[in-house]
């Protein structure tokens, strides 16, 4: 069974920094994993990545000692569930828009007494090999990341109601989709994003969740870090397209 490193991480007020990656590729995810990302989430939602896919990709950034997460399409249990079976120890759910979508991301992601998710002999259990399925389900429960997004002025505007769910590890805020809900397409540092984002950390930041956001350079990732955000996110495409401008010059 898993130990969440992360998610002792932000109960340490630590920060972690992870990348999202939409390849399908094990090499490549165990290299990436080999730099020193705390995590890496396999893309689900803005790439192609299936749960059969992220299973291969689990296993690579496991052996490196990175926590795998999975970013799922959409808000549904039976999605969140084949994600999780993969081994998964967290996952990323897009476009939570209020308390009630919140709470469902817990109960598909946690087993009884807390949640709902479904239960057999998967990967994620090790496939019932090294512990009852009891024992199983009460550690699941413990170590699990679960990370909601809000990019919405809906999300932005009911953040309290997301405070107020137990179990909810991290409230993950996304610029770029929420510069859209503002009507300020892609620009993600126009001042009524920002001023969003601020009434988000604000709201979040003397609360028992976590914050994370999604950035665009170690700049940025610095200048959140000050404000209080311990689960800092980039993207793999982003890093290869900075790193190869950079050496052509």
């Amino acid at each position: 069974m898993f130990i969440n490193t992360v998610k002792e991480k932000l109960k340490a007020g630590e920060v972690a920094y992870g990348c999202f990656t939409p390849f399908l590729n094990a090499d490549l995810v165990e290299f990436v994993a080999m730099q020193g990302f705390d995590y890496l989430v396999f893309e689900g939602e803005h790439g192609t990545l299936s749960p059969a896919q992220c299973t291969h990709l689990v296993r690579a950034a496991s052996l490196r000692g990175t926590t795998p997460i999975a970013r799922v399409p959409t808000n549904q249990p039976h999605i969140i569930l084949q994600y999780l079976d993969t081994g998964v120890h967290g996952i990323h759910v897009p476009q939570v828009n209020s308390g009630a979508e919140a709470e469902q991301v817990i109960q598909s992601a946690k087993y009884r007494p807390r949640g709902n998710r479904g239960l057999a002999g998967t990967r994620a259990a090790d496939y019932g090999m090294t512990m009852t399925l009891h024992d199983y389900t009460q550690q699941a429960n413990e170590e699990t990341l679960t990370i909601v997004h809000v990019e919405t002025v809906d999300a932005v505007q009911r953040i309290h109601e997301f405070i107020a769910i137990d179990d909810l590890d991290v409230i993950f805020i996304g610029p770029t989709d929420l510069s859209q809900s503002l009507g300020y397409t892609g620009q993600r540092n126009h001042p009524e994003v920002l001023n969003a984002i601020d009434e988000v950390i604000e709201a979040v930041l003397p609360s028992d969740k976590a914050l994370g956001i999604y950035v665009g350079s170690r700049e940025e990732a610095n200048n959140w870090r000050e404000r209080g955000i311990q689960y800092i996110s980039c993207g793999l495409s982003t890093i290869i397209k900075s790193g190869v401008a950079s050496y052509l010059g």
